[in-house]
């Protein structure tokens, strides 16, 4: 028996939270040795290539599959025909918002295949199995479709008009929901009294997801079970199993969903898609594994894409620049069909997300959601909390010229002071912790705000406009749902997390283990993670809303509190010691004031050997635990942003970039930083670089990567990062996410920047993306509200 005590260096000061450490899974990754969707195989395993509409709206008068099932290596077409009659269920948005007189939004079903009409171009109409990949896609093309083109409507202010082409017989005029919130009187009020009024009709563009990774799936089904099995990209595996197995029509426990790694999803990857049920489908009538991976141009139609929303916001201030009021009214398209989570983004999210730092007292949101004939909109890397900041902050810009107040000064003034704090906004949220007056002066500081003019005219006298922007951010997570938190002693001396949470490019496996590391003291290099297979799950809320770590790091702190009440019991037996006697730190169980101890490893492991335990005694450590839903958390802070622009050419470099953050406690602040580098660049990549447009047909013109840019890391400067944190109360970890912060901080930081550098020459608002042309128009009077 082992009486060291324990000594300084342990595991949990080495590798416990706050340490910086290489993330676990990257040696795997680097190498090329990952194991994605496409790398895996089933034996026996046959083809699918999907049939898409080729017009964006059309009735189908018929589907010609004769040619197709005659090519070479075909075993199968499927159209909707096919999937008539076999109990399936359909694909269902999971958000229920009240239209303003208090009935219910619209919901359109949707099948797997297109059922009497096509809503998009990309819209899947049928699905030709093969026994290579080659004759799948070939006899794809052979197949005939005969379809009535009609009229298209592609932008939701279009969809709502009088007359626009109507999409569903059961959605009169497109509409599927007339979303308020907030008292009209009140607000009306506040802003007939107002000194002053900013105003400002903001386009919110339209984004293709482009993950590393297109999305793939196999498809099986054990005839002997009863049970399907899908191997796909998710962002939960628990959830999504119980999506798939209602759109499939059957109980949960005959659906097993796995998810090996996964190259990005930023939300769009956590819906269930209709690829998957008729592969499903498939699998089952062919008694054969089927397996389908997505081709990029096949992607840029067929993902559900992020954002699109038009508002019109407004300020009210008083003589002194005092918030009284804001509104924002506007349209969500919510493409041909409704996502799961469609509606959320351009309604209860733009409230929540655009109330800020600030002490604003009311707020009004009017949106009118619409269907188009386009691409399904989904959540997008932050799912309406950058877009709400986004229109804050480039209101209280404009207010600021406006009113000649230094934009700087006017944030102060109606920042919510720290003393002030928790403090409850008017959309009934309510804000524990954080510093905000202080985290903004350091920001002014770190990006040596007093020092600009001096560069400014550096710039100018090398021909170059320089601007600055301010992008200061709050954001309202996602709440953490019941997560499980296992924690497994394996008999070859590892240690298991098993989490309902799923990593699709953040990193999980290292803070996680961190957590448990600073929790029981067990070896960091000796822990595993298991995560993308449902039936290892007794629950799961999926990564999504910046809440992993709070909710898997939750469940992991509660659950080791459960292994060393255990460990307690056990070690009290093995020490001949009272329980009440034993404590336990840094991983090890000792009798209170002697140096008789025992490691929890050789606990686990005499465990597996001992054969004499009395019955009122545990068998094992192992505990699998759930954690249950706790609040939101509220991450903050303020990017400052500085670009040069060339009025020759209308390009935009980045001169410098800083962000100060308040995340509370960082976990592993090297991770962390990377995900705001990360959300940083996309947060650029959508204000400077990416749109995407149909034309008046529906036809998508940015369908590929000569049409669509992306921002490149040439494109970027290096980032200064600062952590300001406020550790939050509403979760065990202290942490208040941050994987979509980058995004909320940078599209007003950067926009700002942009519209401060072209102001000379009389612009007072741009539209993202920015590109040198809409700059040049800009410059030259042609193309910005002036």
């Amino acid at each position: 028996m082992n009486m060291h005590v324990s000594r300084a260096g342990s595991p949990a000061t080495q590798a416990g939270i706050g340490q910086s450490l290489p993330r676990k899974e990257d040696a795997v990754l680097v190498r090329g040795a990952g194991g994605y969707t496409d790398d895996l195989s089933l034996e026996g395993q046959l083809y699918a290539a999907f049939v898409r509409s080729p017009y964006a709206h059309g009735v189908i008068h018929g589907v010609d599959t004769e040619v197709a099932k005659g090519m070479k290596g075909v075993v199968a077409v499927y159209t909707a025909v096919d999937l008539e009659g076999q109990g399936y269920g359909t694909l269902k948005c999971n958000v229920d918002l009240p239209n303003r007189d208090g009935t219910p939004m619209k919901k359109p079903v949707r099948q797997a295949l297109a059922v009497g009409k096509v809503r998009y171009v990309g819209d899947p109409v049928a699905m030709v199995v093969a026994r290579s990949a080659i004759q799948a896609r070939d006899a794809a093309e052979s197949v005939g479709l005969d379809i009535e083109v009609l009229p298209a409507v592609t932008t939701a202010e279009e969809a709502l008009a009088p007359g626009a082409p109507q999409l569903f017989d059961d959605v009169p005029g497109n509409l599927i929901l007339d979303y308020h919130f907030g008292d009209a009187g009140k607000v009306a009020d506040a802003f007939a009294k107002a000194a002053h009024v900013a105003r400002l009709r903001i386009v919110n563009n339209r984004i293709i997801v482009n993950p590393i990774e297109p999305r793939a799936a196999i498809g099986s089904y054990d005839r002997k079970s009863g049970r399907y099995t899908l191997h796909a990209p998710s962002q939960g595996a628990f959830g999504m199993r119980n999506s798939l197995a209602a759109a499939m029509g059957v109980p949960h426990d005959r659906m097993r969903l796995l998810t090996g790694h996964v190259g990005g999803s930023f939300g769009m990857k956590s819906a269930v898609f209709p690829e998957y049920v008729v592969l499903l489908h498939a699998a089952r009538l062919l008694k054969k594994p089927v397996k389908w991976t997505d081709q990029r141009s096949d992607s840029f139609v067929s993902d559900h894409h992020g954002r699109d929303m038009v508002f019109e916001a407004e300020l009210a201030l008083d003589a002194r620049g005092r918030f009284l009021a804001t509104r924002f009214t506007g349209f969500g398209n919510m493409g041909g069909y409704l996502s799961p989570v469609g509606p959320m983004m351009a309604t209860i999210n733009i409230g929540k997300n655009s109330i800020g730092m600030y002490r604003t007292p009311l707020v009004e949101v009017r949106t009118r959601c619409a269907v188009t004939n386009t691409a399904p909109i989904a959540a997008y890397r932050g799912a309406g909390r950058p877009e709400g900041n986004y229109f804050m902050e480039r209101l209280i810009d404009t207010a600021a010229r406006e009113m000649g107040i230094d934009r700087a000064v006017l944030r102060q003034r109606n920042l919510i002071p720290a003393k002030s704090l928790p403090w409850t906004t008017p959309i009934g949220t309510l804000y524990d912790s954080g510093d905000f007056p202080a985290l903004f002066a350091r920001a002014l500081e770190a990006a040596d705000w007093k020092g600009y003019r001096a560069r400014e005219r550096a710039s100018r006298k090398a021909g170059k406009l320089r601007g600055r922007g301010i992008g200061c951010y709050l954001e309202v997570t996602a709440p953490p749902s019941n997560e499980m938190g296992g924690i497994h002693f394996e008999a070859d001396g590892g240690v298991t997390i098993v989490t309902g949470t799923l990593d699709y490019g953040q990193g999980h496996w290292t803070p996680f283990a961190q957590v448990l590391t600073s929790q029981l003291g067990v070896p960091f290099e000796k822990i595993r993670l298991v995560q993308g297979d449902s039936d290892r799950l007794i629950a799961g809320g999926g990564t999504g809303g910046s809440k992993s770590i709070m909710a898997s790091g939750s469940a992991i702190i509660e659950a080791s509190e459960k292994v060393v009440e255990k460990g307690k019991l056990l070690a009290a037996h093995f020490l001949e010691a009272g329980v009440a006697d034993i404590e336990f730190a840094a991983g090890r169980f000792s009798i209170a004031g002697t140096d008789r101890s025992i490691g929890i490893m050789e606990l686990a492991t005499k465990l597996r050997t001992a054969s004499d335990l009395p019955e009122d005694l545990p068998k094992t450590l192992d505990v699998d635990h759930v954690f249950k839903a706790a609040p939101s958390a509220y991450p903050n802070g303020c990017h400052i942003a500085e670009v040069e622009v060339d009025p020759d050419t209308g390009q935009v470099e980045i001169a410098s970039y800083v962000m100060v953050n308040d995340f509370g406690t960082l976990v592993n602040p090297m991770i962390v930083e990377g995900q705001l580098h990360g959300g940083v660049v996309q947060g650029i990549g959508q204000a400077i670089y990416e749109l995407t447009s149909y034309d008046e047909d529906g036809q998508l013109r940015t369908g590929s990567y000569m049409d669509y840019a992306m921002p490149r890391a040439a494109d970027v400067p290096f980032f200064s990062f600062i952590s300001q944190g406020v550790p939050t109360s509403t979760n065990r970890v202290g942490a208040k996410g941050c994987g979509e912060a980058g995004c909320a901080g940078s599209l007003p930081s950067v926009m700002n920047a942009i519209v401060d550098a072209l102001s000379p020459h009389g612009v007072q608002h741009l539209d993202m993306p920015a590109t040198p042309l809409t700059i040049w128009r800009a410059i030259h009077g042609s193309g910005a509200d002036a």
